[in-house]
């Protein structure tokens, strides 16, 4: 290197290590607190709903009954076997004596996080083979923590477990942990793996694909390096919005975090290191190469992930709060992924020099080697036959869409969101056979104090009801007379027990009909509880499928067209985007219904599905095109599509598979939700990298010619 040259790289180098002592600074002070996120999970379903829910209304009503800010949330324990007056009489002494069980190695109890004014109860199966105790927990105070940092619920499951199966041996009877409680401890526990599993196996998915990318033992730790760093401060960042009660984050947010900001972080470095490796080939200077490579991919990156942050920044529109909290959660980490790929990671490459490309590094040898190989095959194969080229992957993608029809997202129970057989679903199952499925946890209908009998008399006979009995104020005692129904500002609570889990769909497909009798008694009635939490839930979710969907459409268009400076190129891209999420959908259909056997789908899917289908397939397409546009403007439309496609179908491919490789790693958690939203995206993903990306669009640019850049001047061209 010559003397003038190593001046001139004295300034860069400098800035370069400055770069990188602020990044280190910074994720020394973000990096701790992201080990903290999984504390500040909220994954109780009613807390996300909207203020104007009638389930909220209720349950604001009910909470007066307690005088306190809580809610019952049953702990239900099951006692399989023959059931005689003893083996009830020696059940009931030891559930009696649960509250005294310490948690986790603190000096806290179960007794600690009782409902209030609720007491343990034991009673008999009417087919004699079964005793249920309910253990009703203050709902309130699931989500706070023991003194070593422990969640409450999963600590009360596991001790209740502990306890009961040792007891459960002695008694001659098999013991099952399960009802709501039970199932959100499971729950609980399967989402603590989201810091640890899911973290590690991303990244180990992703180190495997960037060595087999680079073929170099070292380059690919700086790429996974810049996107460890991302994820550590943007899930710092988001700790502290979550701590401060300015975000909810639930565990399905989390796990999409991790996924999204390494597999759109590396992406980006991907496109950034294909890019300058280019550059090297034609620069002396490694600076010099930088800078051309930086001119070229910042618009694109830019681009790229504003359309995914401003795309998640939508959900902010939806009623439910862990949904509208995911856009903004999702965002930072798109935001944060593009200033730490845009800032540390070509201070990083600067710093190492040429020698991280070992054993393939880069000269400047004017070696224009992208424009051979495969896809510059793939590239001619189109520019001679564009239009057999779109027509056949066009209908291969309509042939999939219609399939999407046969798609199942009416909703999922608890008991279906998990893919095994965790202690609670078997036992749920088992619940169901000796007693009614709502017993120990009612839908509670809020009532005025003179229309008890009137309401009582309405929804006795409404679907699903087995029982209806008013809150009395007090506990029965055998041989005295029943306590009166408890009224508290001239209110009164029915609570019906239905023939249903509470929280299945069939359950809440009982709701309407319960609160249409319930209301044409008594205008002022509310319907709350489990059933009607999970009715509401899954009422919002289609308000926000139907709402959302069309307005990310016209943000994403309108981005395009700003970014191409045309409105035809963005009206293609998005419709051929869309045909892509349509054809996604469709296989998951048939994959989900006949592969896996799942019995159905959240119906938050389409919304998760599209919001990372089209967001970040548009990806795709806005790498592709800026390309075009360049090359384009020096060689004409129709040689600048095929020169994109051969010099851009590496990298964009590669990208394409890093972040298929990362939502798939969604599928290691037991949860239905995840796998599917990992499967959609992966598939998605791959199909629009490999067949939207690679041939229908170009093969469509191709057809139209110049003029797919109007109203642009260089429809011209």
């Amino acid at each position: 290197m010559s003397i003038n040259t190593a001046q001139k790289s004295r300034k860069p180098f400098a800035l370069a290590m400055l770069v990188v002592i602020i990044w280190f600074l910074i994720v020394g002070i973000f990096g701790p607190l992201f080990g903290k996120l999984t504390s500040v999970q909220e994954n109780n379903n009613s807390s996300f709903l909207p203020k104007g829910a009638e389930a909220t209304q209720a349950s604001e009503v009910i909470q007066t009954f307690s005088g306190k800010d809580s809610f019952n949330l049953p702990a239900l324990v099951l006692f399989e076997g023959k059931t005689t007056p003893e083996t009830i009489a020696k059940i009931n002494d030891h559930m009696l004596g649960v509250g005294e069980l310490t948690l986790g190695g603190t000096e806290k109890k179960i007794s600690d996080y009782l409902a209030p004014d609720q007491v343990i109860t034991v009673f008999p199966a009417a087919d004699g083979e079964a005793i249920l105790a309910n253990v009703p927990l203050d709902g309130s105070a699931i989500g706070e923590l023991l003194p070593n940092d422990e969640p409450v619920l999963p600590a009360v499951v596991e001790a209740l477990r502990e306890d009961v199966k040792e007891f459960a041996q002695g008694a001659g009877v098999t013991q099952y942990v399960t009802g709501p409680a039970g199932l959100l401890g499971d729950l609980f526990k399967a989402f603590g793996a989201i810091d640890s599993v899911l973290l590690l196996a991303t990244l180990g998915v992703v180190a495997v694909i960037l060595i087999f990318v680079y073929r170099s033992p070292i380059l690919w730790i700086i790429p996974l390096l810049s996107s460890l760093f991302a994820l550590a401060t943007a899930g710092g960042i988001i700790y502290l919005l979550a701590k401060n009660d300015i975000l909810d984050v639930d565990g399905q947010s989390q796990g999409i975090l991790s996924v999204l900001v390494i597999g759109a972080a590396t992406d980006y470095a991907l496109l950034l290191i294909a890019r300058y490796r280019e550059e090297l080939h034609h620069h002396e200077n490694r600076f010099d190469a930088m800078r051309a490579a930086y001119k070229g991919v910042w618009e694109p990156i830019l681009a790229s992930g504003s359309t995914v942050a401003i795309s998640l920044m939508v959900l902010l529109f939806s009623q439910l709060t862990n949904t509208a909290s995911l856009g903004p959660i999702g965002a930072i980490g798109i935001v944060v992924s593009m200033i730490t790929i845009l800032t540390l990671l070509p201070a990083l490459m600067l710093i190492f020099g040429r020698w991280l490309f070992w054993p393939r590094v880069p000269h400047n040898d004017g070696d224009d080697h992208v424009l051979e190989g495969m896809w510059a095959k793939v590239g001619n194969s189109i520019g001679r036959n564009p239009r057999r080229s779109w027509i056949v992957t066009g209908a291969i993608l309509l042939l999939f869409a219609f399939a999407s029809t046969t798609l199942k997202t009416d909703g999922l129970g608890t008991v279906d969101t998990f893919t095994g057989n965790p202690e609670s679903v078997v036992g749920q199952k088992l619940l169901e056979k000796h007693f009614p499925g709502g017993q120990g946890d009612p839908t509670q209908v809020v009532v005025s104090a003179d229309k008890i009998q009137a309401v009582t008399d309405a929804v006795r006979n409404a679907p699903g009801v087995t029982d209806v009995s008013p809150q009395l104020d007090g506990f029965p005692v055998p041989g005295q007379p029943l306590p009166a129904v408890k009224i508290v500002n001239n209110r009164a609570i029915l609570n019906l027990t239905l023939n249903k889990a509470p929280d299945s769909v069939e359950a809440g497909n009982d709701v309407p009909e319960i609160r249409r009798l319930a209301k044409a008694a008594d205008s002022t009635a509310l319907v709350g509880g489990t059933s009607a939490v999970y009715y509401d839930v899954r009422q919002a979710n289609d308000r926000d499928n139907k709402t959302i969907i069309p307005i990310i459409l016209i943000v994403i268009t309108i981005i395009l067209g700003l970014l191409l400076r045309s409105i035809l190129s963005a009206i293609v891209l998005l419709g051929t985007v869309v045909l892509s999420y349509f054809a996604t959908l469709g296989v998951c259909a048939l994959v989900f219904n006949h592969v896996f056997g799942f019995a159905g789908g959240d119906n938050s899917f389409p919304l998760f599905a599209f919001i990372f289908l089209v967001a970040l397939g548009i990806d795709y397409n806005i790498f592709l095109m800026t390309r075009v546009r360049e090359e384009s403007t020096k060689i004409g439309t129709r040689a600048g599509v095929i020169k994109g496609v051969t010099v851009t179908g590496a990298v964009i491919t590669s990208a394409g598979i890093v972040l298929a490789a990362t939502f798939a790693v969604l599928g290691l958690l037991p949860l239905v939700p995840l796998a599917q939203l990992g499967f959609a995206v992966a598939f998605g993903v791959l199909l629009d990298t490999i067949i939207v990306r690679s041939i229908l669009v170009p093969a469509l640019v191709h057809e139209i010619g110049p003029k797919i850049w109007w109203p642009s001047k260089l429809q011209n061209k």
